[in-house]
């Protein structure tokens, strides 16, 4: 039969609409097939609808990505129901309704009214619309795993609408997964993430800037957040500065939430995770706890105690803390400002009219079960006044951009935070009074230091010549080199002041370097000393013959006149002191490099007490006296000097804030004496402060009274220099801290051997025991010991001191 051409082209056309849909168009028109293989494509190429199936997977979806990126799938319509072949078709009927089909069997379907058709935006909103344009339904409030540029989070109480964002369940797998992140609850909004129902992270609620707790969703220069709390609709939704940006919030399948923008590379680049550190994480650190970011610890607010302290010591806070005094509505409880703090979960958060402060504050104190308030600008209406009850949990110190939380208190503990203010003014006045003392001191002893300084020069006139070696005695009998002062003089450039070193209680330390090059550390000893040659030799000879990995190796000494030296071997990286109390060097201090000096420390006194040919009481450890080679070991020096000088070195060490409490006050020296010396140590390597010399506002505590205050507390984390940074083994630091203590305790008989030390410090299942009180743990208890020493140098010679001898095993 013939058919005239035009007619023809009316049937093909007609075939056309009624089965297919044209080639890279956007619009799926009533009566019309979008087929496997076949696509929807925006009109201006950005995104594309069709078929596909994620990874080695053989299901096929419908769904949504970018065009002309990395296949990106940012929609899926049937996520949870897979089809298993590629004959499935969607359909757009007559009637209005939108099908994606196999035959009988329908994935997916909305129905709408008739004469609709489906488009495909440029901003990736696939949406059913009407001949007037309005829209029937949109993929926009069907979020799945994405967030695109203008998609909304939250509820839509018009609509009933909920729009929360679900993880794919795996990579290859778009069905919903374990994770949500949602809006919630209207009234009061915050950001949750949730696995399986159960909360993980939270922020909020929304303050008129931000969700409390994150500055990530606030405005900056990539994206502009908009968020809109209204009677009908309450949502959080983002726009891209630059149209040219490409963007997108991702929830991943294992429950991170990503911004994720596409830059030049080529490739999708991380541009923020909203779970920032372990602070982030729901309840971190209990009722009344706060986390701190930087340190990763948590800390009970000011008027709280830890609920379990033995937990808290053990770095297991979820019991969280407890109040120091018990509420008592009716005996005039009041509030406590904090600040810099992520406001806690408002699950059971009220928030009525709007009130000033002075009237939120009322509106609290008047309900006995309310336990905080803040006026925050939730509803863009100035301010709201939102009210907690029961305990405050999610909390977390958030110094930039941190919100105010008024917190409510017994009047005992608002009494006694008034009583601490007010002895922290009167300590800064004597604070003030007792600087200009020092000045004036100050400058006193450096009068006296210059004049003892000229008198020193004239005395120390000596001759060149080499040292003499007594006829009954020769080199191979003192079993150590003698360096003849022309040698030593050449090698510190005549002792000047540019090869000077450093100066203790025994002499100066000058830098040399022998003919050969070789670099050496030369003590010049003070010169009343009281020993004669012969005696200082023997002396000398006895140190000489102690070897450990831990203590600085004497290479020989000097003898012309009055003069006393002895020649070390040089550490370049000079004392420990040196980097520990010093801002910058400090940060070089690792905990890994501080754990292995105190364990070397901790090795070299126990071969000093124990395991040497000689036993040797070191009496003068100190940081000054640690020394450092290239790779940061430690090495003891100084020890066995004591027994050359007597009763003016014993005067002086008195006030070094090292010294045991029976050698100060009774003259009993014994190994517990060291190991007193080298707890303090520890806790001074662990905090990076001074024994003496520690201010604290409200008492007059030094470092070691304050370790003790801390430990009681259930917060020895707080004593950790700031310097080290993050991360570092808590339980390791707090074994530390606890054997410190044990080694300062007051009474010697309590303090432990150090072979037990070196096993609690190396063995993490070593039970270690709990520390008893330790001795002078007052700046002013130790100002009165060191007068009362001063003051009676009878109780201080040398004769009246159980010395331990040097004696060969």
């Amino acid at each position: 039969m013939w058919f005239p051409f035009p007619l023809l082209l009316v049937h093909c056309s007609i075939l056309v609409i009624s089965f297919g849909v044209a080639e890279s168009s956007d619009t799926l028109s009533f009566n019309q097939t979008l087929s496997d293989g076949q696509t929807l494509v925006s009109s201006g190429q950005v995104f594309e609808l069709g078929f596909f199936s994620p990874g080695t997977s053989r299901n096929r979806y419908l769904g949504m990505w970018y065009r002309n990126l990395t296949p990106t799938y940012v929609w899926v319509a049937n996520r949870n129901d897979p089809i298993v072949n590629s004959t499935a078709e969607l359909a757009l009927t007559q009637d209005g309704s939108l099908s994606l089909r196999n035959g009988s069997t329908s994935y997916w379907s909305v129905n709408t009214t008739a004469g609709a058709s489906l488009q495909l935006l440029d901003d990736g909103n696939l949406v059913l619309k009407d001949d007037s344009g309005n829209y029937l339904w949109q993929s926009y409030d069907n979020v799945t795993d994405t967030l695109l540029p203008g998609m909304k989070l939250g509820w839509s109480l018009e609509k009933g609408l909920v729009r929360n964002m679900t993880s794919w369940a795996s990579s290859t797998d778009p069905s919903s997964g374990q994770f949500t992140f949602s809006l919630d609850p209207p009234e009061s909004p915050q950001l949750v993430l949730r696995k399986d129902g159960q909360k993980l992270y939270r922020w909020g609620p929304w303050n008129g800037v931000r969700f409390s707790g994150s500055n990530e969703l606030r405005a900056n220069p990539v994206f502009d957040p908009m968020f809109n709390s209204s009677p009908l609709e309450v949502y959080y939704s983002y726009q891209v500065v630059e149209d040219s940006v490409v963007s997108r919030f991702l929830l991943t399948w294992d429950g991170l939430i990503q911004y994720l923008s596409w830059r030049n590379s080529n490739e999708w680049t991380l541009m923020v995770t909203l779970q920032r550190d372990e602070c982030d994480t729901y309840r971190k650190c209990g009722p009344f706890g706060s986390c701190y970011s930087g340190d990763t610890i948590c800390k009970c607010l000011e008027g709280f105690l830890p609920t379990s302290p033995q937990n808290w010591n053990s770095v297991d806070w979820t019991d969280g803390c407890t109040r120091k005094w018990e509420l008592d509505c009716r005996n005039g409880d009041g509030f406590v400002k904090y600040k810099d703090l992520k406001l806690p979960d408002n699950s059971r958060l009220s928030s009525n009219r709007s009130l000033s402060l002075e009237e939120c504050e009322m509106e609290c104190l008047n309900n006995c079960s309310c336990t905080a308030f803040t006026r925050i600008d939730i509803h863009g209406n100035g301010g709201d006044c939102v009210l907690w009850f029961e305990e405050l949990i999610d909390m977390k110190n958030y110094p930039d951009g941190g919100d105010v939380l008024y917190i409510r208190m017994a009047r005992a503990e608002l009494d006694a935070l008034a009583d601490a203010k007010r002895k922290r003014l009167i300590r800064r006045a004597i604070g003030i009074t007792l600087s200009v003392v020092c000045g004036l001191l100050t400058i006193g002893f450096i009068v006296w230091f210059i004049l003892r300084k000229m008198r020193l020069k004239k005395r120390a006139a000596f001759e060149r010549m080499l040292c003499q070696i007594p006829p009954e005695r020769n080199e191979e009998d003192l079993e150590l080199p003698l360096f003849d002062l022309v040698t030593i003089n050449s090698a510190t450039n005549e002792f000047s002041s540019e090869n000077k070193i450093g100066q203790g209680g025994f002499g100066k330390v000058y830098k040399g370097a022998l003919s050969s090059g070789k670099e050496i550390a030369v003590k010049r000893l003070s010169l009343d000393s009281g020993q004669g040659i012969q005696e200082f030799k023997n002396e000398v000879i006895l140190i000489a013959k102690l070897q450990h990995r831990n203590l600085v190796k004497l290479l020989g000494c000097c003898i012309q006149g009055e003069e006393r030296m002895l020649i070390y071997e040089f550490m370049p990286n000079k004392s420990l002191d040196h980097h520990l109390f010093d801002k910058t060097r400090s940060k070089l201090l690792s905990w890994d490099k501080r754990f292995n000096i105190i364990m070397g420390i901790a090795r070299g006194l126990l071969y000093l007490h124990q395991d040497s040919r000689l036993r040797i009481i070191h009496r003068d450890l100190k940081p000054s006296n640690i020394l450092l080679d290239s790779q940061m070991n430690p090495k003891i020096s100084d020890f066995g000097i004591a027994r050359i000088f007597q009763v003016n070195y014993m005067i002086i060490s008195i006030c070094s804030g090292y010294i045991a409490p029976e050698y100060a006050l009774r003259g009993h020296i014994s190994v517990k004496s060291d190991v007193f010396s080298f707890g303090v140590l520890v806790l001074e390597i662990v905090s990076g402060k001074k024994i003496m010399g520690f201010s604290q506002p409200d008492n007059d505590l030094n470092l070691l009274g304050y370790a003790w205050k801390l430990w009681n507390e259930g917060n020895p984390l707080e004593l950790v220099d700031e310097a080290i940074g993050e991360p570092f083994p808590l339980k390791e630091v707090v074994r530390c801290i606890q054997v410190g203590l044990l080694c300062a305790q007051l009474r010697a008989e309590d303090r432990p051997m150090m072979s037990t030390v070196v096993l609690m410090l190396g063995n993490e299942n070593f039970e270690v025991p709990q520390p008893k009180e330790p001795g002078f743990k007052n700046e002013s208890m130790f100002i009165g010991s060191d007068s009362s020493s001063s003051a009676n140098n009878n109780l201080h010679t040398f004769n009246e001191i159980t010395i331990t001898n040097l004696d060969g095993r």
